[in-house]
Parts: structure tokens; sequence; C-alpha cells
């Protein structure tokens, strides 16, 4: 019976224990930590600016600005993101334990390059180029709670199957 819980747990774990290591150990885990919680706050700084300019009709530069900082943000973390995912996974995008969250970001990623070719090549006006902003953004907030919802649950298991093992040890002494 112990047995069996025991590989629940283990199958449960986002991480085998190699690539915890790698995880705990390469420079990009820090690096990912680094920009999430900034671009994070750039997406705050820029909604606010976003939808000033659609409620107002102010602020266009402000607006405009702040998305493309937004922009550049995910590709630096997307292209950090993949090269952790190699170092971790051994691939660089789509490893089984982040399949999901890499298919939204690939969303996200052509939502937010849509709305630079729109600047760029004035495709919409500015008040079409602010709603694809914010449709990017509303991706983006989806792809955030799936990163954060996978995180916790990968605590949960680590703590869980920490809690397991530790009980396992005990009954066999």
């Amino acid at each position: 019976m112990a047995h069996s819980s025991k590989k629940n747990a283990e199958r449960k774990m986002l991480y085998t224990p190699e690539q915890l290591r790698r995880r705990n150990e390469t420079r990009w885990t820090l690096v990912q930590g680094l920009l999430a919680p900034l671009q994070f706050l750039v997406f705050a700084i820029s909604v606010v600016f976003v939808i000033n300019y659609l409620v107002n009709g102010t602020g266009l530069f402000e607006a405009t600005v702040s998305v493309v900082i937004k922009t550049f943000l995910l590709f630096a973390i997307m292209v950090t993101g993949a090269i952790w995912e190699k170092v971790v996974f051994g691939q660089y995008l789509f490893a089984e334990a982040f399949f999901w969250e890499d298919a939204v970001s690939m969303i996200v990623i052509a939502l937010h390059s849509a709305y630079l070719l729109a600047l760029i090549f004035g495709f919409l006006t500015p008040t079409g180029q602010m709603w694809l902003a914010l449709a990017a953004y509303a991706a983006y907030v989806i792809n955030a709670a799936q990163f954060l919802i996978k995180m916790g649950a990968a605590r949960r298991a680590q703590s869980d199957n920490a809690t397991m093992e530790s009980g396992l040890l005990g009954v066999a002494d």
C-alpha cells in the first residue's frame, strides 16, 4: 500500500530529481524569477495607460510605449524561458511538464507580435491597436495564471512527497 502511495506522489511531481537539481543549479531559474515579476509590473502599468487611452482618448504615446516595452519583456522571458526549459528538460519548448503553458504562450506571443505589426504598418487605428493590446494582455493573464497554478501544484506535490518520504522512513526505522 505504501509503495503505491509513493508512486502516486512521484507521478504528481513536476520535476524528476535530476530535473530539480538542474533547475536549482541553472542561472536561468533566477533570470525567470526576475523577469516574470518585472513583466507583470510593466503589464499592470500598461493596462492603466491603455484603458486611459480607450476611455479618455489621451495618453496614446504612453500607452503605445508601455505595450512595446511589455512586448519586448515578453520576448525576453520567452527566449530565456526556452533556454531554461532546454537546461532543465532537454528541449527548448513543449516539454511534457509545460506543454499547455507553452502552447498558450505561443498565442500570447502571436497577439503581441500582431500588435507590433499593426503599430509598425498601421494596420489598425490607434484604438484598434489598443484593443488588440488588451486581447494580448487577456491571453497573457491566462498564461500567467497557468504558470502560477502549475508552480503552486509543484510546490504542494514536492511538499507532499517530502512528507510522505519522511513518514515512510519513520515506519521503516
